[in-house]
């Protein structure tokens, strides 16, 4: 399964914000945001001139790390949110927030979603019981995740949910902690979905 190996925080540099691909290391001052807010390279500190498309290709390329998605894979999602009835770009916002990853990053279970696609695709989580390891899997309203018998004594995932706790979950999801389960509880809108994309240009972008 093809997926991005390089350096993580050069993306977020690239974008100019957090993208919180690393987990806690994006909360802490060795974010590279924070260290080096400009773009990498040599030119990196040169004087920037967007043009039009530009602004379209950076919000693409944004949405798409964010959610760890490959060109031919957003694009396929780009396709299936415009036969969809509806505003394209929240179709497509939806579609990639409806990603098993995404759920289980979303749930507290991992503390990125590159580190949520790792534990699913190791099948460390089920679907309404059914042993799930596919990263892009797309549950549905009622569907429950759970985190799998043998992997639940995971140091990894008791850490990820102690430091989940306290944390205020998505109106959309129903994630209990304790019991490492959760629930699908609706189809998310725009509102309910906190990520600062302007997804218009995206649109825009493919429209052109």
């Amino acid at each position: 399964m093809a997926r991005y190996t390089g350096p993580v925080c050069r993306l977020c540099r690239r974008e100019g914000e957090k993208l919180f691909l690393k987990g806690d290391r994006c909360y802490t001052d060795k974010c590279a945001i924070e260290r080096r807010s400009y773009p990498p390279g040599q030119h990196g500190q040169g004087r920037q001139k967007e043009s039009e498309y530009g602004l379209h290709l950076r919000e693409k390329q944004k949405l798409r790390r964010i959610y760890g998605v490959l060109e031919r894979q957003f694009r396929r999602y780009y396709d299936r949110a415009s036969r969809q009835s509806g505003i394209t770009g929240e179709n497509l916002l939806r579609l990639l927030e409806l990603r098993l990853d995404n759920i289980v990053y979303r749930m507290g279970f991992a503390s990125s979603r590159a580190q949520a696609r790792q534990l699913v695709m190791h099948g460390h989580f089920a679907v309404n019981g059914q042993k799930t390891d596919i990263p892009s899997f797309e549950v549905k309203v009622g569907d429950v995740i759970t985190v799998r018998e043998n992997s639940r004594d995971m140091q990894l995932v008791r850490a990820n949910i102690e430091a989940a706790e306290g944390r205020t979950f998505p109106e959309w999801l129903d994630a209990n902690l304790e019991q490492m389960e959760g629930r699908i509880l609706a189809v998310p809108t725009r509102e309910q979905m906190d990520i600062s994309i302007q997804e218009h240009l995206i649109v825009e972008f493919y429209s052109r």
